[in-house]
């Protein structure tokens, strides 16, 4: 399986942490991360946890600021992620 460097670098990191949450939003990574048993989030994992316990007002401007980036969110999914927190 071919990972990008920088993934494949913080995998290796969380190898060697017990109890790790490693944030990674690249599907491959994803993947194989979970193939070795690691805890993971994503981008939007931490923004709903932000949401969630207070750490941000509302999730939606966030969402919208993160459309201008090359970050890609489905219109479903952030109608799911606006739904599970309330907005």
């Amino acid at each position: 399986m071919s990972l990008d460097k920088g993934e494949a670098s913080a995998i290796a990191l969380a190898v060697e942490f017990d109890d790790c949450l490693l944030i990674i939003d690249d599907l491959k990574g994803r993947n194989f991360a979970m193939k070795l048993g690691l805890n993971i989030t994503g981008t939007l994992g931490v923004l709903i946890d932000a949401k969630l316990q207070g750490h941000i007002a509302s999730l939606k401007p966030v969402l919208d600021a993160i459309r201008q980036t090359n970050f890609r969110v489905s219109a479903n999914l952030e109608t799911i992620i606006l739904r599970k927190v309330g907005e």
